[in-house]
């Protein structure tokens, strides 16, 4: 991504001739804090990724509609948190390298259960596992090479199965794949509803959709893998973990342009672009977040508060405590106290600009609606959404430029860099 462009000569210039605070933050201080809440928030993501397993294995159970809806409760619970932590990515590669085991998307769900050809389709030039099927099928070929698939384990799914034939759409493990379980597709376009898979998918004396005991294992082996790869990821957070070892061995300014790395890259190439400005381009609700559940507008406010947290140093836990310390706002503010206020602003703006799509939800219009060919109204709310984004990663860019640090690249989108390629 390139956004020297983006560079507001007179907020630099501004910040520059600022008088300097008192005192400022010390970087390790700030590092350490950063750490802090990187574990916190991984801590809860795994305390509600077990909460998710209690609602589904009490589902499982006793398979109804009550108990199911418990569960993907539970389920739009458990992203609050983790939504939280994506402003960990991009900048911290241990982070990144992980991340695709847990919220890897979008995903062609007809490798994992059945599916409406009608709606999916019944074949891929991409992909040879477009409707692998592996509930219905205990083998399965690829390559030419037979996978034994008569056991459907937590180590199937993350040793074979996830991103198998080196196709990223194959996503047999994580919150989606979890989410597709739960709901099932959801065939309604950019009309209102999400998915509504019946709880009889998962009854051994009333089973529907066929091969429930199998389907029951794929849920039960999914969602323990997500806790192992959470647990994972916390213990990488703590005193001698491998994630923060590796933050904290950074000189000063390498440690403060991972932070902005990871901020600047979720907000601009990621959520502004793939997650929002490409599904609104194609009026294609395939390229929603939580496309099963309808929650994208949630996943999406978490994501911005997961910037805000890192930015400002502060994370409201999910047991109402709060982690809070010396931030990246302090050091910024002692030097550029102009470049302060103004991210401060586009971090409120982007707020609300979220908090504007969760409104429209609870109205009924979700993003796939939001984003519909027909409705400029829904599309004027996302795009004020990408917007501020924008605008946040452009007061991302000036702090990057008034701190002197060099060699930071953001991720960019072909969404908003290069719309050409997307319409070809």
């Amino acid at each position: 991504m390139h956004l020297k462009s983006f560079l507001s000569a007179s907020i630099i210039a501004a910040a520059l001739q600022a008088p300097m605070a008192f005192s400022a933050a010390a970087p390790a201080e700030i590092i350490d804090n950063y750490a802090d809440i990187a574990l916190a928030t991984y801590e809860d993501s795994l305390f509600s990724a077990k909460t998710l397993q209690l609602s589904i294995n009490n589902f499982l159970q006793n398979p109804t509609a009550a108990s199911l809806q418990q569960a993907r409760t539970a389920w739009i619970a458990a992203r609050v948190p983790y939504q939280q932590s994506e402003a960990f990515r991009f900048g911290n590669s241990i982070v990144d390298d992980w991340e695709g085991r847990v919220n890897a998307w979008p995903l062609d769900e007809g490798l994992i259960d059945y599916v409406d050809t009608g709606k999916y389709g019944t074949e891929s030039d991409e992909n040879e596992l477009f409707r692998a099927n592996i509930i219905a099928n205990t083998t399965l070929t690829v390559a030419g090479v037979k996978i034994d698939a008569s056991k459907i384990t937590p180590a199937l799914l993350s040793e074979t199965l996830h991103e198998i034939d080196g196709i990223e759409a194959n996503v047999a493990s994580g919150y989606h794949a979890i989410e597709f379980l739960l709901w099932g597709q959801d065939l309604n376009g950019t009309n209102p509803g999400a998915g509504n898979r019946p709880a009889t998918d998962f009854s051994l004396d009333n089973c529907t959709g066929g091969h429930c005991d199998r389907r029951r294992d794929y849920l039960q082996a999914a969602t323990q893998l997500l806790i192992t790869d959470l647990q994972e990821m916390v213990g990488n957070w703590q005193d001698d973990g491998a994630a923060r070892q590796e933050l904290t061995a950074k000189e000063d300014n390498a440690a403060i342009a991972t932070i902005l790395t990871g901020i600047g890259s979720l907000a601009y190439g990621e959520l502004a672009g793939e997650r929002t400005k490409l599904g609104l381009m194609l009026h294609d609700p395939e390229e929603e977040h939580d496309c099963f559940s309808d929650n994208t507008h949630w996943s999406h406010f978490y994501d911005a508060k997961g910037i805000r947290n890192v930015y400002q140093g502060e994370y409201s836990r999910i047991d109402g405590s709060v982690v809070s310390g010396p931030s990246l706002s302090d050091f910024v503010a002692a030097k550029a106290p102009v470049a302060d206020q103004n991210m401060q602003n586009k971090l409120a703006a982007t707020e609300a600009a979220a908090q504007t799509m969760v409104d429209a939800a609870s109205q009924g219009q979700t993003f796939d609606v939001l984003i519909g060919e027909n409705n400029p109204e829904g599309n004027q709310i996302v795009q004020t959404f990408v917007d501020s984004l924008t605008d946040e990663t452009q007061a991302i860019e000036d702090i990057i430029a008034v701190l002197d640090l060099d060699g930071v690249e953001l991720e960019g989108s072909d969404s908003l860099d290069s719309p050409e390629k997307v319409m070809e």
